[in-house]
């Protein structure tokens, strides 16, 4: 990496090169910040961005500081003070640059009986030596001459310092404008959208609780990881496309579940980043914000990410996430979704056909299973049984978008054959969250007692945040004594058990929650998964230390979120390293999609057990696993 100055010729790309300089070392301008601190030479980052931003030569000593924060010896600093030196020695620096500065005030360089207005003593003593009228004529003409001119020169230093001061204070209010835009950074790839909410993209050199205090660490740990990897010059960007905020209407994650997300996706990094191979991974984060809402722009910026090989993450299964894809998909960018299981939801891109040719979302595959199979795992284990099945729905987000998680599950609920057999078709009970979840489920319980048959079963396609709602109107409904069974999609995981632990308590009403999804974590470390090795070596890295930042172990387990966005990232680092060979030492992304679709036969060694990916772009094999909570029937 050149440490040295590029081919200068004014003031402007003297600037230019020293920020190309940072961004080349990898340092954030909180880091330089640290690194000027330890040498006793601090540089707040807004003075650094003020002195780099406004239109004029930087003092050397500012620049010297800059260079040793930076890492420069002593040596390595020579080159640049010979480039500044010829800079200041020139009076025009070229186009982008200030004029030269004027004469320098009388103070600093005429007479002081001059510059303090005791000139005329100068005049009288002249008068006194010169008897000639003409001598003294001429001396005072010469003296008055010079004091004019001084104090002239004088006043116009004034007004230049004065002007001067006016165009930085003009910058000033320009920068300070700029960061309350962009979410108090000087990253144009990151915006404040209304309510104060950070959407965009950063690489971690940015303010660190840019998404939120709870992201601090894993930004910091994201941030260091960055530098080190880019120091070495070849490196390849994944980013994590999600929404990392959660606010207002739009509302629709906890926070437990994005934090743990990116805690196992920088994990994934990390652990990729140990091994002896050259090229190295940089992850960024891509935040849609509430709601996805603003995946437009985000997806947008992920253009001017340098080296992007794939995207990973991507979102729920709702149609902010489809069209980002297929928006992606149209750049030729592979993407590894972690979270998605609507059907269809993959390369095949059937999830919004709605009845006509699908359109395939081409390098889309995932890490974890579709309702499909969850749903068909639940109808072999109830097939037998003898029941009454109401079905209870929601079609839209809280933002009004379609959502494909509950239509799917919908849809597979009337037509995987051990659970439609048991369907009440007169007891189909839809709801849309933008009215309130509340009210209408206690309603929604009550008519579940007044079918026309006696029901014993529900049918939930909606949401999980939705179910504690739904299972305390259940246990408060008028035919609460009868056990009831509540079936649902794998997001159930999610749900606290103590909720139902509660309501069961009560004695009169006895209700049990029936999901299929991967296998628990306890599951996955026990000595009969043969695979376990590979779950106690996340959970091992998870917990280790990151560049001084440590996220609690229980984070690891709580949920599927961050194994699951761990194996995402880990199944696009695979695709990279084998991409990467003696001819293509540094794979784009057309390299990294080939290899996706050629991760068969369990090459991708995943902390949820080892598998490959189909040409549909799903996982296969799936690790299927029915979990019972609650009272039993």
């Amino acid at each position: 990496m050149a440490r040295v100055p590029g081919r200068i010729g004014n003031q402007k790309e003297f600037r230019d090169d020293l920020t190309r300089l940072r961004n080349e070392l990898g340092l954030s301008l909180a880091q330089l910040e640290q690194a000027s601190g330890r040498l006793g030479k601090r540089l707040p980052p807004a003075t650094v961005s003020s002195v780099l931003g406004r239109d004029r030569r930087p003092d050397w000593e500012f620049v010297a500081d800059f260079l040793a924060a930076c890492g420069l010896s002593d040596a390595e600093r020579v080159p640049w003070q010979q480039v500044w030196q010829k800079l200041a020695a020139t009076p025009q620096g070229g186009e982008g640059d200030t004029p030269a500065p004027p004469a320098a005030a009388p103070s600093a360089d005429s007479p002081p009986e001059i510059a303090d207005g005791r000139w005329w003593s100068k005049v009288r003593a002249e008068l006194l030596r010169h008897r000639s009228a003409v001598a003294i004529t001429t001396a005072l003409a010469l003296t008055v001459t010079v004091g004019a001119y001084a104090l002239d020169v004088h006043y116009e230093s004034i007004r230049q310092s004065e002007e001067a001061d006016k165009n930085q204070d003009r910058q000033d209010r320009k920068d300070k404008e700029f960061r309350k835009k962009h979410c108090g950074t000087e990253n144009r790839a990151l915006v404040t959208v209304a309510g104060g909410e950070c959407t965009g993209v950063t690489d971690g050199s940015d303010r660190s609780d840019v998404f939120g205090s709870a992201l601090a660490p894993a930004l910091t740990a994201i941030g260091a990881e960055n530098a080190d990897a880019i120091r070495g010059g070849r490196y390849v960007t994944v980013a994590f496309l999600a929404p990392l905020t959660s606010v207002g209407k739009a509302k629709d994650l906890t926070l437990d579940q994005f934090v743990g997300e990116i805690e196992g996706a920088y994990t994934a990094v990390e652990r990729a980043n140990t091994g002896d191979s050259p090229l190295k991974i940089r992850l960024v984060l891509a935040n849609m914000g509430s709601g996805e809402l603003h995946w437009k722009d985000t997806v947008e910026s992920l253009k001017g990410v340098k080296n992007l090989v794939a995207v990973t993450g991507m979102g729920l299964s709702q149609q902010e996430s489809v069209d980002a894809a297929r928006a992606l998909s149209k750049q030729d960018i592979p993407m590894v979704a972690d979270l998605i299981t609507a059907d269809g939801f993959d390369t095949t891109g059937s999830i919004d056909s709605q009845g006509r040719t699908p359109k395939p979302i081409n390098g889309l595959v995932r890490v974890t299973l579709t309702n499909a199979a969850q749903l068909e795992a639940l109808g072999e284990d109830l097939a037998d049984d003898t029941r009454t099945a109401a079905l209870v729905r929601t079609d839209v987000t809280p933002n009004g978008s379609t959502d494909f998680y509950t239509n799917s599950l919908y849809q597979d609920f009337r037509t995987v054959p051990g659970l439609k057999k048991h369907l009440d078709p007169t007891a189909d009970f839809a709801f849309d969250p933008r009215g309130g979840a509340d009210s209408i489920l206690n309603d929604i319980g009550q008519n579940i007692c007044n079918a026309g048959h006696p029901i014993d079963t529900v049918y939930f396609a909606a949401r999980e945040k939705y179910l504690p709602d739904f299972l305390q109107a259940l246990s408060q409904r008028g035919c609460h004594q009868q056990h009831i069974t509540v079936v649902a999609g794998s997001d159930t995981a999610a749900l606290d058990p103590k909720t139902l632990n509660g309501l069961n308590q009560q004695g009169e009403a006895p209700i049990t929650v029936l999901y299929a999804s991967l296998p628990s974590a306890a599951a996955l470390r026990a000595r009969g998964n043969s695979d376990h090795d590979l779950y106690a070596k996340f959970t091992e890295a998870f917990a280790a230390d990151h560049h001084g930042q440590r996220f609690p172990a229980g984070h690891a387990t709580r949920g599927y979120w961050p194994v699951l966005a761990h194996d995402a990232v880990l199944t696009a680092a695979t695709a990279i390293r084998k991409a990467t060979t003696a001819t293509t030492p540094l794979p784009n992304r057309y390299a990294v999609r080939n290899h996706l679709y050629a991760l068969a036969n369990n090459a991708v060694p995943a902390a949820t057990g080892r598998f490959g990916i189909a040409s549909t772009g799903n996982r296969t094999p799936v690790p299927i696993t029915i979990h019972r909570l609650g009272a039993k029937p």
